[in-house]
């Protein structure tokens, strides 16, 4: 019998939950709803089911791909890792997850889900997903609607005829409507939420995209065939991808095959598309207040307030958002909080940074802390995790000074080897070939110093490194 094997697609930016969210650190690798980030949650929710492979395929870009494997790694959960080339929405992200499982069985069955929603009834997902394995097997296009229970203007809608639990064939599928229409539907008991998740072989997806979008899986098989894969990623050819056209799932194969049946879906779902569905799916106090940080509220109600650095107060507020981060505070009408993007889009059109990276960075080998950001110089601090080792890299532009502040390093300094503790220190030159390593059993924090007329994350020429970045400056 063909197995489940889960394909997360993993490549969303997450604008409206700026400025928590961000493109370089999208709101799937944060932990947003509990303990574990929402891609581990998305990961860890088949575990258990008959049928199901220990490994799942994620489709990511390639900024995220060592946050996404460490993540994964963390939870015990086994993966390959495919890179788009570019961005191209969901029906091309899905059709490179679709060929790389073919190539181990095409009956396989791919169970599709993005990375970012949110799931509490895990068990009740698990049987509407068994609901949908023999339409599956049989080759049809299994999609789940939610059950709506209120009229909601931000999703699409997938009109069928339920009949109990069991998979029946798709209507149509409609647009966002407004609030009339959207009452209409709640009313009928035939419309559902389009979840975006998904159930098929891979021979039925392929066969259908190659019929309906056949530009896409022309560009998608190319882009396979001509793969570069490593230890830790699969990298489809970019010159291959770089034809293939943009589209969803919907547009692109669903609203337009005669296989669509849609399997009904009560299991306490939310994309957490914004801060008002995010204050949606947490707890919150008696006056509808959810918090997190340091934050204290006197005569608020119906608001969220989320303190990553810094104590945060509020009084007499009602139906607000503040989130703060240690660059960036959004305050806004909870109810507008879909608006955010028009924010972001605003900050992206003049360059500024606080779209893509938080202060704090991670890197495979550990994380970087902008504390200090002047024309001429800058000041970070390191964190260098246990057995991790930066790149054997130079620079052209700028010159470091090294202090470690707690824990042990190893430093690289062209042809010299030698260790710092504690309140020791070395000055790296413009031109010096160097590189930072841990090989002792704590974290090392070092406090540089940058100097220089240019001092760009680029201005980088890795001679050696550890994590498949060589020959690279990002």
């Amino acid at each position: 019998m063909s197995q489940i094997l889960p394909v997360i697609l993993s490549g969303g930016a997450g604008t409206r939950l700026w400025p928590t969210s961000r493109s370089m650190y999208p709101k799937q690798l944060l932990p947003l709803t509990g303990r574990q980030t929402m891609l581990q949650d998305t990961a860890k929710r088949l575990d258990g089911l008959a049928g199901a492979s220990d490994e799942c395929v994620v489709v990511c870009n390639e900024a995220h791909r060592f946050l996404v494997a460490e993540q994964l790694r963390n939870i015990g959960k086994a993966a390959r890792v495919v890179l788009e080339p570019e961005g191209r929405n969901t029906a091309p992200a899905v059709a490179l997850a679709a060929l790389i499982a073919a190539e181990a069985g095409p009956q396989t069955v791919l169970l599709v889900m993005p990375a970012d929603h949110v799931i509490r009834d895990t068990a009740a997902f698990q049987a509407a997903v068994g609901e949908g394995l023999e339409a599956a097997r049989s080759g049809a296009l299994v999609t789940f609607g939610i059950v709506p229970d209120r009229p909601e203007t931000g999703y699409g809608y997938v009109k069928a005829r339920p009949a109990g639990r069991v998979a029946v064939p798709v209507e149509r599928f409609v647009e966002k409507p407004d609030l009339g229409r959207a009452r209409e539907y709640l009313a009928s008991g035939e419309y559902f939420w389009n979840s975006g998740m998904f159930l098929f072989t891979a021979t039925a997806y392929l066969e259908a995209i190659e019929a309906l979008a056949p530009e896409i899986h022309a560009a998608c098989k190319a882009s396979v065939d001509a793969r570069r894969d490593d230890t830790d990623f699969i990298r489809p050819d970019p010159d291959a991808f770089a034809d293939c056209p943009g589209d969803s799932i919907d547009y692109a194969v669903m609203e337009k095959t005669d296989r669509a049946v849609m399997v009904p879906l009560d299991a306490g779902w939310s994309d957490v598309g914004s801060w008002e569905a995010l204050h949606a799916v947490g707890e919150s106090d008696a006056q509808k207040n959810r918090v997190s940080g340091d934050v204290v509220l006197e005569d608020c109600r119906d608001t969220f307030v989320s303190a990553e650095s810094r104590l945060v107060a509020a009084v007499g507020l009602d139906d607000v958002v503040i989130v703060e981060t240690k660059d960036a505070t959004l305050v806004a009408r909870k109810s507008r909080s879909q608006d955010v993007k028009a924010i972001v889009d605003r900050l992206k059109a003049e360059g500024r940074e606080e779209t893509k990276l938080h202060r704090q960075v991670f890197r495979p080998w550990g994380s970087y802390d902008s504390l200090e950001n002047q024309d001429g110089f800058q000041v970070k601090r390191l964190i260098v995790s246990p057995g991790a080792v930066l790149s054997l890299q130079k620079h052209a532009h700028r010159a470091e000074h090294w202090v470690v502040v707690r824990g042990k390093a190893r430093i690289t300094k062209n042809d010299e080897v030698f260790d710092m503790g504690v309140n020791e220190s070395t000055y790296i030159a413009i031109g010096d070939v160097h590189r930072i390593a841990n090989p002792f059993d704590e974290p090392v924090h070092i406090i540089e110093v940058q100097c220089g007329d240019y001092l760009g994350e680029d201005d980088i020429v890795r001679l050696e490194d550890n994590y498949g970045r060589q020959g690279t400056n990002t």
